[in-house]
């Protein structure tokens, strides 16, 4: 049963190449939403509170901010309306899973900025 399992992902479930990202990490998500017949980009930008699951199950959430109330969205890694990922800060975070930043505000909400 299990080699049916990981037969099924490795043959229907299309893998998209996106950058490496982590908790603390600053990332806009570009997704297609569907219209009627017609069909837009939208895109999402946010602080990656946590990655979770493994191969075609993982999903990441990302945390903004929407005037002063919080939004969180989870994205499925697989998803197909996906068009592409970019890091736009790399945060430096001692969890990998940051659900404390969701009580911070203001200047206590910033994350260090890891260097390469």
């Amino acid at each position: 049963m299990d080699n049916l399992v990981k037969f099924v992902e490795n043959e229907f479930v299309t893998k998209k190449e996106f950058p490496e990202f982590a908790a603390g990490d600053t990332i806009t998500v570009y997704y297609e939403i569907k219209e009627g017949s017609k069909t837009r980009t939208q895109f999402f930008r946010g602080v990656v509170i946590q990655r979770r699951g493994t191969n075609s199950t993982e999903t990441f959430t990302i945390r903004k901010m929407s005037g002063t109330v919080g939004v969180e969205r989870i994205f499925p890694v697989n998803l197909p309306a996906l068009q592409k990922i970019e890091v736009n800060k790399r945060g430096k975070v001692r969890r990998a899973r940051i659900y404390y930043f969701r009580e911070l505000t203001g200047k206590k909400a910033r994350i260090k900025e890891r260097r390469m």
